[in-house]
């Protein structure tokens, strides 16, 4: 912890240098969430599944900060600006028991490359859920569900090419290769290839279609009797539709499903089969007024879409409400509960719930 606060105080003291030379080219800026939680409801023998969202056992409680954000933006020109974020929880980003640091973006962007498009290097977000992100507008309480079931990384080193598509911004693009690494070193020579057009056919409505291709290396064919064996591909394609609606700051909606293909990635009766994902979100919050506001998302998971694996499907709820004493400040009340299908043998496991006060706030 005292390791994350100096490595803190040195950029926060550099970035302040380099802007007290000229206040228009940097900006600091951060964030902060964290809850005081209590697992009401658990199954103990949900410790064994792969893909609950809600974790930890009954009756546990306690204090944590789920996300720590400080990120220093510099405009070198007019042509070229930079993003440098660092990201710390106590959950992922972990050092011999305690905090952590990773650093959640490193990048370089070239403004207007060609008309009308910019050219991006280095540690990014990718397109797979950026807009439904932002009208979900609930990352305090929780990731949007492609994230939270961890079928594409928020983040991805490589290089991207996003603008418009027509002069007017109603159709744009968004083209990505990554090495599929998140923010740790590359361990392999596969690619991510990922794509995103996005549709603002009418004020306040927002439609995305995206896809991407993760390439990786072939399997053995277990129907193969030549030494070595042959090889069968193992290659992953996703795809996403996203479509939202927000109201002059009054209320926001949206709906995402995906659909996730493995090609050889599942074992049916001694054949290999494509390993199929399906999951479908549908979130909505009302602002009352300025302060209070009112939020709630349903979404369904099913990690492997087959008629021979019943019983593996998840939905979870959430509801929230909040209290924003200060623009920059939210306070929020929220439950989380997660039920599980029955397995086809006739076996029930209890739901999960988990009650919360999330605190939100931006320090910088």
């Amino acid at each position: 912890m005292k390791k994350m606060f100096i490595v803190l105080s040195v950029i926060l003291i550099g970035a302040c240098g380099l802007s007290a030379q000229d206040n228009s080219a940097g900006k600091i800026s951060g964030y902060m969430f964290g809850d005081f939680f209590y697992n009401v409801a658990r199954d103990n023998r949900i410790s064994s599944f792969n893909d609950a969202a809600l974790n930890g056992e009954k009756d546990f409680n306690g204090f944590a900060f789920r996300r720590i954000y400080f990120t220093y933006d510099y405009k070198i020109s007019t042509i070229f600006s930079t993003r440098f974020r660092l990201e710390a929880d106590q959950q992922g980003n972990t050092s011999n028991g305690k905090f952590g640091l990773a650093v959640k973006n490193a990048y370089i962007k070239w403004k207007n490359i060609f008309d009308g498009s910019d050219l991006i290097v280095g540690l990014q977000s990718p397109p797979s859920f950026s807009i439904s992100e932002n009208y979900w507008g609930y990352r305090r309480l929780e990731k949007t569900i492609m994230d939270l079931r961890k079928i594409v990384s928020s983040c991805d080193l490589g290089i991207t090419l996003k603008g418009k598509i027509t002069s007017n911004g109603i159709v744009k693009y968004w083209i990505t290769v990554g090495n599929d690494a998140g923010n740790k070193p590359e361990s392999n020579k596969y690619k991510r290839y990922y794509a995103h057009l996005d549709f603002e056919p009418i004020e306040n409505l927002r439609m995305t279609v995206y896809g991407d291709y993760k390439t990786q290396a072939n399997i053995d064919d277990p129907k193969s009797n030549l030494n070595p064996k042959s090889t069968l591909s193992n290659n992953i394609f996703t795809a996403a539709l996203f479509v939202g609606y927000r109201e002059n700051d009054k209320f926001s909606f949206g709906v995402e499903g995906f659909y996730q293909s493995e090609q050889n990635g599942l074992t049916v009766m001694q054949t290999l089969e494509n390993l199929n994902a399906i999951g479908l979100s549908l979130f909505g919050s009302y602002n009352i007024n300025e302060k209070f506001s009112v939020i709630t998302r349903f979404d369904h998971f099913d990690p492997v879409n087959h008629s021979d694996f019943q019983g593996d499907s998840r939905n979870l709820i959430i509801a929230g409400f909040s209290y924003k004493p200060d623009p920059k400040v939210a306070i929020i009340p929220n439950v989380l509960f997660e039920s599980y299908e029955k397995l086809p043998s006739g076996e029930e496991f209890d739901s999960s719930l988990t009650a919360r006060i999330t605190l939100y706030y931006e320090f910088l």
